[in-house]
């Protein structure tokens, strides 16, 4: 073997143990999805059954968290913090990071609406617009580039905490999908410090995560915390937490914001203004369930097997994809960035960047330039990271890291063109796809003609448009997934439509490409501490080997690739490279490439 593999492979089997997380339900496999890949491959519209049929379990933890006193004490936190001019903040990492940006949105961008549509309301209400922020770790630009490595640092946690001067009196939600990311952590305890109110959001049983997870016990414990257990059990694709966890935080942590406005508002506008802005009483898990209800009605089943079909006879061709939106452009960056390192896909290139190949699938804005879009996505300004080596030193990272500390300021975020200009490598393969990715809603706003023209222009030199439509279905749009989400403030559940489909689409997509075995992620990077742990374990379920002899043969893989020359090329899984290595031995099928 080689030394310095076994120095790396048992200092993580002895010293690493608190990332060894196989007794945590979301790194667990689901019963319900065992056999996703054959499922896929004999009938696609019952494997994306399969896979929906998983989220009903988020609609009993809805009912359940929703009438808890945890969740009435986080909404009336939220609301006396507001009043007192304080602000809350979302925290979170890689999903959940990103889950945080899309809530700050949602409240942001709903202000900036507002100002426009109903000016007099806003001069109502406009001494609540700059109340809601998210930490995300590594920035703003994590959300369209991971950065992985960054959440086993409880350091980087604490040092975001301090630059958005969090105080006495604000109001942290923490979310983490195992309740175990040493990031969010660190967000957590300095903002205790500060005298904060703390929430905490998490998908594992609060006595497995106290019992096994020493980082995550310490916080559990803390009384200045407050726990709000989403438990729904595992993913539908093993260990996947942007799938039902993040599911169900967003369902959570959205309905908590809309309540939150709601109640604010009801304290300063009349019944007619709060029945226009859809401020009212709604039974949320009840139409999270009914929204599930028709998007697993059949029709809906075979249209986005034949989208799924689409993707993959796409990708087989070595060809790309490119969405297009407005209202929706967040959304679908949180499902289209993670496809990389869930699946081991090309990450999001920078225009500068005349190397690396393009990222299958991209994700663009028709109606502004890049500069507009991103402050337009967010509702305020990019708020990235200007870390120098000095910090990261007083931070106590390695030595590596603090002597070429990562670019992840706003002006490396501006270089990823998600604006209206011309990006030559979106149609440097063939087949090249623009899809327009839309809600039925939207096609009825008066702006929809500018969008429609705008689009149908950055367009025009692709080889095929395509429009995937969620709504009412009255349209003629190719792919139409027929559903009537209930309408409200911030429309949660239509947001929560688009993840649920595009969600279905991506682990489709790639299950049908082989990149899936059983119902695990074979194709997965390494990139910190519990991505390793997850790899280690997937090599030895499939290869029928002991966890330390997985841990080895992973380790010896990692060697093996600092010498492997990939510029250019599209970087291998070293998951899946050693499950090859070592020859499978069990009675899990592999994947068919």
């Amino acid at each position: 073997m080689n030394s310095n593999a076994k120095k790396e492979s048992d200092n993580f089997l002895y010293n690493e143990k608190q990332f060894h997380l196989g007794v945590l339900p979301t790194e667990q496999s689901n019963p319900k999805t065992y056999n996703l890949d054959l499922t896929f491959a004999s009938n696609p519209s019952e494997g994306v059954k399969m896979l929906l049929s998983v989220d009903r379990d988020v609609q009993e933890m809805a009912e359940r968290v929703i009438a808890g006193g945890e969740f009435e004490k986080m909404v009336k936190s939220g609301v006396n913090a507001i009043l007192k001019g304080k602000k809350i903040v979302f925290s979170g990492c890689g999903a959940t990071g990103r889950l945080s940006i899309l809530l700050e949105s949602m409240w942001r961008c709903f202000f900036r609406d507002l100002k426009q549509k109903h000016p007099e309301i806003y001069e109502q209400t406009k001494k609540y617009h700059n109340s809601v922020f998210s930490i995300m770790t590594g920035g703003d630009y994590a959300l369209i580039r991971s950065v992985e490595y960054f959440e086993d640092y409880h350091e980087f946690g604490r040092q975001q905490v301090k630059e958005m001067d969090i105080v006495s009196g604000d109001v942290l939600i923490a979310i983490t999908e195992g309740g175990e990311t040493s990031s969010v952590i660190g967000t957590i305890e300095e903002a205790a410090d500060r005298g904060a109110d703390i929430f905490l959001l998490f998908n594992n049983p609060t006595s497995i995560l106290a019992k096994h997870i020493e980082r995550s016990r310490k916080v559990i414990e803390d009384t200045r915390v407050t726990v709000v257990d989403l438990y729904c059990g595992p993913m539908a694709l093993a260990g996947s937490t942007r799938m039902q966890a993040t599911t169900s935080e967003q369902l959570i942590a959205g309905v908590a914001l809309e309540k939150i406005l709601g109640e604010l508002f009801k304290g300063v506008l009349n019944a007619n203004q709060l029945e226009m802005l859809n401020i009212r009483e709604i039974d949320y898990a009840q139409s999270f369930n009914s929204l599930l209800d028709e998007l697993l009605v059949d029709t809906n089943l075979d249209t986005l097997a034949q989208y799924i079909s689409l993707e993959k006879n796409i990708y087989d061709q070595n060809g790309l994809v490119t969405y297009f939106a407005q209202e929706f452009l967040l959304d679908i960056f949180t499902d289209t960035t993670e496809r990389a390192p869930t699946f081991m896909l090309p990450p999001f290139k920078k225009i500068d960047d005349l190397v690396s190949p393009p990222s299958w699938a991209f994700v663009k804005n028709p109606v502004m330039p890049t500069n507009l879009a991103w402050e337009y996505v967010f509702g305020r300004p990019v708020r990235c990271l200007e870390w120098d080596s000095n910090l990261y030193r007083q931070m106590g990272t390695t030595d590596s890291l603090a002597s070429a500390p990562p670019q992840l300021d706003k002006s490396q975020i501006v270089k990823f063109q998600i604006g209206n200009e011309e990006d030559d490598s979106r149609l440097s393969k063939i087949p090249n796809v623009a899809v327009n990715v839309m809600s039925s809603r939207e096609m009825n706003k008066p702006e929809y003609s500018t969008y429609q023209t705008a689009f149908q222009k950055s367009t025009a030199n692709f080889q095929r448009t395509l429009d995937l439509i969620i709504g009412d279905g009255k349209n003629n749009s190719d792919f139409n997934i027929l559903c009537s989400p209930e309408v409200s403030v911030f429309n949660i559940m239509e947001h929560m439509a688009v993840k649920l489909v595009l969600n279905t689409i991506s682990t489709g997509t790639m299950v049908l490409m082989g990149r899936v075995t059983g119902n695990w992620m074979s194709w997965v990077e390494v990139s910190n501490k519990k991505l390793r742990d997850r790899g280690i374990r997937l090599i030895s379920e499939i290869c029928n080997v002991s966890y330390e002899d997985a841990c080895y043969a992973l380790h010896e893989t990692l060697e093996e690739f600092k010498i492997t020359n990939t510029e250019g090329k599209e970087k291998l899984s070293p998951v899946q490279y050693t499950i090859k290595k070592i020859g499978i031995r069990s009675n899990i099928r592999p994947s068919s490439k």
